[in-house]
């Protein structure tokens, strides 16, 4: 509580400099010049930014022509009242409020979906239970709900005050109010404005404008270079091993998916596969893998890809340790030395190893771990690199660089990944991570798969343990509508049948996920092509209000909706967007507008809009089934038109980067259904057939 204190009365002091600079004579106020890059996108730079900031660690050129094809919005502020000014080697910037104005985003919180009236330092750091600022990606990225969207590019913490400093100058001043008379009194005023303080002499700005919230953040994700579609793989189910499981153990663990006849399609390694851990050695451990090849070989020939846990922190004296020792930081993690991987022969040196010894024997991607905090194990801020980058601008970017790293050597290989990340930035969204951490609200997890949608990130709200039956099926249930399907397993190595009663339910919610591989897949491809991202805030779906404090429900694609149940739960309020909503399962007309339902442990409550199209396909265990020539229906629900793009390609390489894939439009027109190849017709899907849901 103490140290919580103190970081609050820290931010509010940065602030409070900021906003006194001007009458101490201590300001210098910058000129904003707004330039306009691509429709709706406007980048300043006032001051002297520096080069190294949080995209060019990225390092991600703009989808150029589908922001051209979002076509423009108007800017839907003034942007003259958008003040920066540099004091004492620290740029202030104002953003005006109105008084109505919801603000969302700011990176992956926890608590709070609606940001107006908090107080934060954006910090790369574990998740410690409150909205702080200090979370696995604090990106600067906000959006209003007037309808626009503002990017702060630097690799540094930011403080920021969010309609909680009441300035003296402000044109919308709050009323003065005696506590000792009024009882409107207020602790915390009304305050007109957000600002935001970068401890650097000059920031780049990027404002992006949208006829709604869902162009504006697409106009975000595009400008950071899109979103990612996962390899076919990485949609099926995970399971993540014990710690020191050997070769033998993961057999024994994979045939009992097989015996219970339960959907998996990737095997999680932890630390149990490095000769040493904690830190890394990154070869393969000989008592526990004498033949990491072939085993590797082994498991592929069964459908199931390995997946490897990391830190990034080499083992005294190993083999990286050695190599990599001029390019180290000044610190140490677990005693393993911290490789500056913003240096070009430091990266060639990790990925030569990573490329020989894991990829070139079947490793299929690698979970990225403890790169976030805490302070009490990472590098300190004075730390020093040899690229000359300090420990906060290292701290702000370390996900990113182990993201950058990873991509180019899958690359190469032309094989695209699917993994796991504990840190990220702005930037992250073309990359093929999903966030997760060590705490276990299911509340919290479905309140951050929420918040990702506004910041350009996946979240992966995973299944570990559970105290009865009910918790455990409502957490496989929630996490089979996630961007990754997965047990982590390491601590205690539950399975999905490790409550027996309510096991039927489990596998029906995994084969439902596997059902709907078509649709997931094609909502994946809108992320890359479109910058929509596949799980979405209510404040994104078509026609929904730009307010609400809304943590609880959420969009799969543009047809789904998920409102999910929590232990103890008995009934709930789902809000629906406008116009007529109907049941997954039944196709009977749920309502419209609010509506209170009910839920046996069976089903995840699940809604589709009218119209809404949603392509199936038979119940398969693993992706290697899902085939072009398999049966594909087609369910319809409502009586309005409707129309979806379903998307298809190989599956695992990168060819639809250069226009390999097909899509098929679906289409149902007054009543009549129709299918047209659109693009390529090597990956469509034949014999697709349809099913009315709704008389």
């Amino acid at each position: 509580m103490l140290a919580r204190s103190f970081l609050l009365l820290l931010t509010l002091a940065t602030l409070s400099a900021c906003q006194s600079g001007k009458q101490q004579g201590n300001s210098l106020n910058q000129p904003i010049n707004w330039n306009k890059t691509y429709s709706g996108t406007y980048v300043a730079r006032p001051g002297n930014p520096p080069a190294f900031n949080l995209l060019s660690v990225a390092n991600r050129e703009p989808r150029a022509e589908a922001i051209k094809s979002l076509g423009d919005a108007p800017v839907p502020i003034d942007l003259k009242n958008i003040e920066a000014s540099i004091i004492n080697g620290r740029t202030c910037l104002k953003f005006p409020l109105d008084k109505e104005e919801q603000i969302y985003g700011f990176g992956l919180n926890f608590k709070s979906v609606t940001q107006r009236g908090r107080i934060f330092r954006l910090h790369v750091d574990h998740y410690g239970s409150e909205d702080n600022g200090r979370t696995h990606a604090p990106v600067p990225f906000f959006i209003s709900s007037k309808g626009y969207g503002v990017l702060v590019n630097a690799a540094r913490y930011i403080d920021v005050s969010v309609g909680s400093a009441v300035r003296k100058d402000s044109k919308n001043p709050p009323v003065a109010r005696d506590r000792n008379s009024d009882r409107a009194w207020d602790a915390q005023p009304y305050s007109d404005n957000i600002e935001m303080v970068i401890p650097e002499a000059g920031v780049e700005i990027i404002l992006f404008t949208g006829k709604n919230l869902m162009e504006v953040v697409q106009r975000f994700n595009l400008y950071c270079g899109g979103g990612i579609i996962p390899p076919k793989w990485g949609l099926g189910f995970w399971q993540r091993t014990p710690t020191l499981y050997s070769e033998e153990d993961i057999r024994k663990e994979t045939a009992g998916f097989d015996e219970n006849h339960f959907p998996l399609d990737v095997v999680g390694l932890e630390p149990g596969w490095h000769s040493k851990s904690y830190p890394c050695t990154f070869e393969w451990d000989s008592l526990r893998f004498p033949k990491p090849e072939n085993f590797i070989r082994e498991m592929g020939s069964k459908g199931i890809h390995l997946n490897l846990w990391m830190n990034p922190y080499h083992s005294p004296g190993g083999t990286l340790d050695k190599k990599l020792k001029d390019f180290t930081g000044s610190h140490t993690v677990w005693c393993g030395t911290v490789a500056d991987y913003t240096i070009p022969e430091a990266r060639k040196i990790m990925q030569d190893h990573l490329v020989k010894n894991q990829l070139n024997i079947g490793a299929s991607g690698f979970k990225i771990d403890e790169i976030d905090g805490f302070d009490s194990w990472l590098w300190p801020d004075g730390a020093i690199f040899p690229s000359g980058r300090d420990g906060e601008q290292m701290r702000q970017t370390y996900g990113l660089q182990m993201m950058t790293l990873m991509d180019e050597i899958y690359r190469e290989k032309n094989e695209r990944t699917y993994g796991l990340s504990r840190a990220a930035n702005a930037g992250s969204v073309s990359y093929p991570y999903a966030i997760y951490n060590d705490n276990y609200s299911h509340k919290d997890f479905i309140n951050a798969l929420v918040n990702a949608s506004f910041s350009g990130i996946l979240w992966e709200p995973e299944v570990r343990a559970s105290g009865s039956s009910e918790e455990w099926v409502r957490r496989m249930q929630t996490v089979c509508f996630s961007p990754m399907a997965m047990i982590n397993a390491w601590a205690d190595g539950t399975k999905p049948w490790s409550f027996p009663d309510v096991y039927r339910a489990c596998q029906d919610v995994a084969f439902l996920r596997m059902q709907l591989l078509p649709y997931l897949y094609s909502t994946f491809a809108q992320y890359y092509f479109e910058g929509k991202p596949p799980f979405r805030a209510m404040q994104l779906a078509d026609g929904f209000p730009a307010t609400g404090e809304i943590k609880d429900q959420y969009m799969v694609g543009d047809n789904i909706l998920v409102a999910p149940f929590f232990k103890g739960d008995t009934e709930r309020k789902v809000i629906l967007p406008p116009g007529k909503w109907f049941d997954f399962y039944t196709g009977i007309l749920a309502g419209e507008g609010t509506i209170n339902i009910t839920a046996g442990l069976e089903k995840i409550p699940l809604f589709v809009r009218d119209g809404g199209l949603i392509p199936m396909i038979s119940p398969i265990r693993q992706t290697s089934e899902w085939k072009t020539d398999m049966p594909l229906i087609v369910r319809v629900y409502g009586k309005a038109d409707g129309h979806y793009n379903l998307y298809n390609d190989d599956g695992k390489s990168f060819d639809f980067e250069k226009g390999e894939y097909s899509i098929q439009e679906l289409e149902l027109k007054a009543g009549q259904s129709s299918v047209r190849q659109t693009k390529n017709t090597s990956f469509g899907y034949s014999g697709i057939s349809w099913k009315f849901m709704t008389d």
